[in-house]
């Protein structure tokens, strides 16, 4: 269909006989179509405010405490625009199973082998045996894209121990992979096959929305974890994306006209239009209303899948109501939003690792300045690695030889993970060696060469901790619940 086509839609107006014109979808108005361009800026800001209640949610949970709840808008955006790729390119005729793969190498390999990176070398430094074998494990299956899988078996999400893991994030990214492998599969068989594609779109959505349910009550583990639990959430993406690429929406608004037009409050031609451009204000407005209550009033006690119904209808509402809908214009395609949805994904990977390393090494929650000084360097690490290392891997030359190096980068890192897991941690590392007689790094212990206070009373040692370190005299003092431990080499 060109830009020059147009369609008719014969709906009446009372008391004239006529029908009113609607252009094509194409070449409908920016104010009128929801997507007119390849590019959403407002998408994009849609991500900022995603990626801030996460990091809000594990910065200031008190504040933010359904803050979590921006993976599920993260999930509905990359159904919406993956699909709709994989769709135009089915319908085109150039859809390619390595070039798809291909590209989400690119896009997530490259910032995520920088933070393995980081992750590994700080922990080498500032982890305990068992603390350092877990990050092993937690690599490995990050390599893999299992890391749902893995968390799954260990403690929730919410739970105390959950902020001694520097890579508890990488949950949804596995989720969202394991989607990607089958997902592109699942669309070529069905347009190979002349299926319905929406039919089996919608299908796949309610048999995950249905497994939630009926996991949520019996295993909140698995109903938080599982894929299958998951799915859902990129499936209503996938059904935005088929039905604007199919004019449902278009033939839906349409419907709208028509109710406009029997009210009696449209003219010839400009009022329908008009309206139409308040109610996507008036839509996009809603959908950021259940953002709202989603990330300030739902809490980790509420309910799941209750909490991911607000933000995942919120996030359609935004997308589909277009580029040119008030809120989608004017405040989600602002510089600043724009810019940290650009860089949000590696602001996703890098947040969470430095507060929990902030807590591990404090051995309690860092404080709210602490905290803040963590979020903003984050945001800073997040713009040189979207800066220097994704836009040229991303953007760049050499595409075939940038995807064998990230590959084999990626299974290098996978093979380190392993072995530090099944090296028991590497206890021949200084942090080990200094903390010799602490057989764990989340059980605590006494160092041999600490030798006890003679100052406190027999009774006060059921209250207090006290120890000095033997092997020199000592030049500095630690209070501490629990007992500070030794890092990267010997302290006197």
């Amino acid at each position: 269909m060109t830009t020059e086509q147009v369609r008719y839609y014969p709906f009446f107006v009372p008391g004239q006989n006529r029908r009113i014109r609607s252009e094509s979808f194409e070449a409908r108005s920016a104010a009128t179509s929801p997507i007119h361009t390849k590019y959403r800026p407002d998408v994009d800001g849609l991500r900022a405010l995603a990626v801030l209640g996460v990091v809000g949610f594990h910065s200031f949970p008190s504040r933010v405490p359904g803050g979590f709840t921006g993976v599920d808008i993260f999930f509905v955006i990359s159904g919406f625009l993956i699909s709709g790729i994989l769709l135009d390119n089915l319908e085109r005729g150039n859809f390619s199973f390595a070039g798809f793969y291909n590209r989400r190498i690119k896009r997530i390999f490259p910032a995520l082998l920088v933070v393995f990176l980081a992750t590994y070398a700080f922990g080498w430094c500032a982890l305990l045996g068992d603390e350092y074998k877990q990050l092993g494990k937690h690599i490995a299956g990050g390599t893999a894209f299992i890391s749902n899988f893995i968390l799954w078996n260990e403690s929730g999400y919410f739970d105390n121990a959950a902020a001694a893991k520097p890579l508890l994030h990488l949950w949804s990214l596995g989720v969202e992979e394991q989607f990607y492998a089958l997902w592109p599969i699942t669309l070529w068989l069905a347009w190979k096959y002349r299926l319905n594609l929406l039919a089996i779109t919608i299908g796949i959505a309610a048999i995950s929305f249905a497994i939630n349910i009926a996991q949520a009550s019996a295993d909140p583990a698995a109903a938080f974890y599982s894929p299958l639990t998951r799915f859902w959430e990129v499936m209503l993406g996938a059904i935005l994306a088929y039905s604007i690429l199919h004019e449902q929406e278009h033939k839906i608004a349409a419907l709208g006209w028509k109710f406009v037009a029997f009210l009696g409050l449209s003219d010839r031609r400009n009022r329908p239009i008009a309206v139409e451009q308040r109610l996507r204000t008036i839509q996009s407005i809603v959908g950021a209303m259940l953002l709202s209550v989603a990330v300030f009033l739902v809490s980790e006690k509420t309910t799941f899948p209750e909490w991911a119904v607000l933000p995942t209808i919120g996030t359609l509402l935004i997308i589909s109501a277009g580029p040119k809908a008030w809120l989608n214009r004017v405040v989600l395609s602002n510089r600043v939003l724009v810019w940290l949805g650009l860089i949000s994904y590696p602001l996703y990977l890098w947040h969470w690792p430095l507060l929990s390393f902030a807590r591990i090494i404090q051995g309690a929650p860092p404080s709210p300045l602490t905290v803040s000084v963590i979020v903003l360097f984050s945001i800073a690490l997040a713009s040189l690695t979207y800066q220097i290392v994704e836009k040229p891997i991303r953007f760049g030359k050499n595409g075939i030889s940038k995807i064998v190096a990230l590959i084999s980068a990626m299974a290098a890192t996978g093979y380190v993970g392993l072995t530090t897991y099944q090296r028991d941690g590497l206890n021949f590392r200084s942090v080990v060696r200094d903390n010799i007689s602490m057989d764990s790094g989340f059980d605590g212990g006494r160092p041999s060469f600490a030798t006890s206070c003679d100052f406190l009373k027999p009774e006060d040692t059921g209250l207090f901790y006290c120890a000095i370190d033997a092997r020199a005299d000592p030049s500095y003092a630690v209070l501490a619940d629990p007992p500070s431990r030794l890092r990267c080499g010997r302290r006197g």
